[in-house]
């Protein structure tokens, strides 16, 4: 059966496209106004019992999580029908989430562009080899690769590294607007958490932010890695790449309980929103459901979803990650590449 154009399918998604302003208002109330409630509610469980605030702080880093999405549909014009109300509302939630605005945004745009495009590596992903890039690697290249992909480093580290320093500085190709959306977020966080300080102590307001920051960073780059990086994903180079199988094959339709779900704002319909990013959150799965070509994206569990955790290099011969146990007896068989070997990519945004 012949694959719908991307015109066809852009026409299908076009009337999930739709933004619903009560919807949008409704989402920012039920995820903003938990969230303060939360982390209010871990401050006066502080006089209880640490273990009780522990368990605050995990739920509310999942609406942090939730903030995010709302953030990530400013970015993409798809929350309010407003391109200024979303670039407002973008940088509100963006000092929460500590993600600047316009450098998230312009970033991202590159990276749904370029996903799973072999020769279009380096912006808004993660750090992936070849087999044969590996092979062809020199020693410290692949022990770093290593460490990188280490899931200790890039779920313990990776939070820190990403939202407390990348974010924190403009790329040299930044342009005016950004540079300055980056300044006002940079002083507006540390305004806010001088201002909390100041209320409650520094001591308080460490032990209830430092488990929201890691809580909320471990799984934000989680959802990242294992909707793109899962056993049959799909990787090509520019000539045989097409955006739809980039967003069909190339990203997974992560199946969520139903809570699950709702705290992460949808995003496990990884597969839609890529096909159309101009989809609001809340019509990914009505878009997923009502199209056929969708339900035929991988599908992963909770359960499934942590095989990725040994998936490290993309086999070009078999169309599948590698672990690095299976990569072993291949890499003097393979004949190594002539193209460079892509850089690092030390943050799931920008480089």
């Amino acid at each position: 059966m012949a694959q719908p154009s991307l015109a066809q399918l852009k026409k299908n998604m076009a009337p999930y496209e739709k933004i619903n302003t009560k919807s949008s208002v409704l989402q920012l109330i039920n995820t903003l106004g938990p969230l303060i409630l939360l982390w209010y509610a871990a401050y006066l469980s502080l006089s209880v019992s640490y273990w009780v605030t522990l368990p605050i702080t995990v739920i509310a880093s999942g609406f942090v999580v939730r903030t995010f999405i709302i953030f990530h549909d400013c970015g993409h014009q798809s929350f309010f029908k407003s391109r200024r109300l979303n670039d407002i509302v973008g940088t509100i939630t963006g000092v929460i989430t500590l993600c600047p605005y316009h450098q998230w945004k312009n970033s991202h745009a590159v990276h749904h562009a370029t996903s799973s495009n072999l020769d279009k590596r380096g912006t808004g992903d993660m750090w992936v080899l070849t087999v044969e890039e590996y092979a062809q690697a020199s020693a410290w290249t692949r022990l770093a690769y290593r460490i990188y992909r280490n899931p200790w480093v890039m779920f313990g580290l990776g939070p820190i590294y990403t939202f407390l320093l990348s974010y924190r500085f403009n790329v040299k190709t930044a342009k005016r607007k950004e540079k300055i959306n980056t300044y006002i977020t940079n002083i507006s966080i540390v305004a806010l958490y001088a201002l909390l300080c100041w209320a409650i102590g520094w001591q308080s307001f460490l032990l209830i932010q430092v488990p929201i920051f890691f809580g909320s960073g471990m799984l934000g780059i989680w959802l990242f890695y294992v909707q793109h990086q899962f056993e049959d994903s799909y990787f090509e180079h520019d000539e045989e790449w097409s955006y739809i199988n980039a967003a069909v094959e190339g990203s997974s339709y992560y199946k969520l309980p139903k809570v699950l779900q709702w705290i992460t704002g949808n995003i496990g319909f990884h597969h839609v929103h890529h096909l159309s990013p101009k989809v609001p959150n809340y019509n990914l799965e009505k878009a997923h459901e009502a199209t056929p070509l969708l339900q035929k994206a991988t599908t992963i569990t909770m359960s499934s979803s942590l095989q990725s955790l040994k998936f490290r290099l993309w086999d070009e011969s078999t169309k599948t990650f590698l672990t690095f146990k299976q990569v072993k007896p291949l890499l003097g068989k393979r004949v190594a590449v002539s193209k460079p070997i892509p850089a690092p990519v030390v943050s799931t945004e920008r480089k």
